[in-house]
């Protein structure tokens, strides 16, 4: 409702917090507002979303990634699949995590964008998040991780966003 009634606003301007008319849906909208904020802020904690994969006797090397991509079936695009290198490819994504958009995407395919490899045209500088995974995080698999608990954040998010009550101001 929000979105809908302030997306001119939306586009320039941050949002703001609504005067409802109700205290009881102030408080919904106040609790809901911590919920995602601690989900948010603390999304490298979450559980990883159950999706089963045969990872036994995997080394660091194994979970190397270059570029994620969404999986095909009879030649089109299917984003329940992600093939995140030659050896891992994940089945059942949920397609209700693709509608938590972050600036025009969404998350989960913000995450498959950055977490990974990425030669800039002229500078020839290299940005790879198997680095940062190995020297920063000290978890080779942290590109996998982090785009497993991204699934799980996307679904609380909405499911979150899709209890609040209609916005009344």
């Amino acid at each position: 409702d929000y979105r809908e009634k302030f997306n001119d606003n939306l586009s320039k301007d941050l949002p703001r917090i609504p005067r409802v008319k109700k205290i009881e849906d102030f408080t919904i909208f106040s609790r809901s507002g911590k919920d995602l904020a601690n989900l948010h802020i603390n999304y490298d904690q979450v559980e990883k979303y159950p999706i089963k994969m045969n990872l036994s006797n995997f080394e660091g090397k194994d979970f190397h990634v270059e570029k994620m991509r969404f999986g095909r079936i009879d030649n089109k695009i299917d984003k329940s699949i992600v093939i995140y290198n030659h050896k891992i490819t994940l089945v059942g994504v949920p397609s209700e995590a693709y509608t938590y958009i972050v600036n025009g995407k969404s998350a989960l395919e913000w995450v498959m964008e950055r977490q990974s490899v990425v030669v800039h045209k002229d500078s020839e500088i290299i940005n790879d998040a198997n680095l940062w995974a190995k020297e920063t995080e000290k978890n080779a698999a942290y590109p996998l991780d982090l785009f497993l608990r991204i699934i799980t954040v996307s679904l609380e998010t909405m499911k979150i966003v899709k209890a609040l009550p209609k916005l009344d101001i």
